[in-house]
């Protein structure tokens, strides 16, 4: 089988750009390609406060973001929260979820939570909150148990494995598409607004 990794973070705003031609495109793969995701880690922890230039950084991306793709925002995440540099307890999350089959919900959970609701992934609380969320409409969801995961050694060692995959696949940032087939990679250059182009490039390996 083929390999498609997905090279992404919990709190990158060009991920969440991407999040429905990316949807699109994993409907749209033929079986015999493997999905992988893979939390490339985009800010290690921190307590600090965020810059208020790099506050002001981001939001502008954000800003271009939604004019480029239609992306919706909501901005008043700067103002109710404390922004930190930091994504690591986002990716556990999301290793965390995946330990009960619920990677993707988690990170949906996450990106919603984050990009429409204002809500901090930074802090473990919002991260347990969501958890509790997503556990009453799926009954996969154990929150003691993802609890427990979120700050558990082996979710940390999966974690820092996922880095170093990422780095290894490629250096080309977040979202980042690679497939290995037959022993080679190869980068998958994606389309934000047409799976089809990105599709088209991933047949023509295999």
């Amino acid at each position: 089988m083929a390999t498609l990794y997905y090279i992404h973070d919990p709190m990158c705003s060009w991920c969440w750009g991407y999040r429905p031609a990316w949807h699109q495109l994993e409907t749209n793969l033929p079986s015999e390609i493997n999905v992988e995701y893979v939390a490339g880690g985009l800010a290690p922890d921190s307590d600090e406060a965020m810059p208020i230039a790099l506050q002001q950084s981001i939001q502008s991306h954000w800003h271009t973001i939604q004019a480029k793709l239609g992306t919706e925002f909501n901005f008043d995440f700067w103002q109710k929260n404390t922004p930190r540099r930091s994504t690591y307890n986002a990716c556990r999350a999301v290793i965390a979820a995946k330990n009960q089959g619920l990677e993707k919900e988690m990170l949906a959970a996450i990106q919603q939570g984050y990009y429409l609701r204002a809500l901090n992934p930074s802090d473990k609380s919002t991260l347990i909150t969501l958890a509790q969320e997503l556990a009453k409409q799926n009954p996969m969801m154990n929150t003691a148990q993802f609890s427990a995961d979120l700050s558990s050694a082996a979710t940390q060692t999966e974690l820092m494995r996922q880095i170093e995959l990422a780095r290894t696949l490629t250096h080309r940032g977040f979202p980042s598409l690679v497939l290995e087939y037959q022993g080679k990679q190869h980068f998958i250059a994606h389309d934000y607004q047409d799976n089809a182009i990105t599709l088209k490039q991933i047949m023509q390996y295999l």
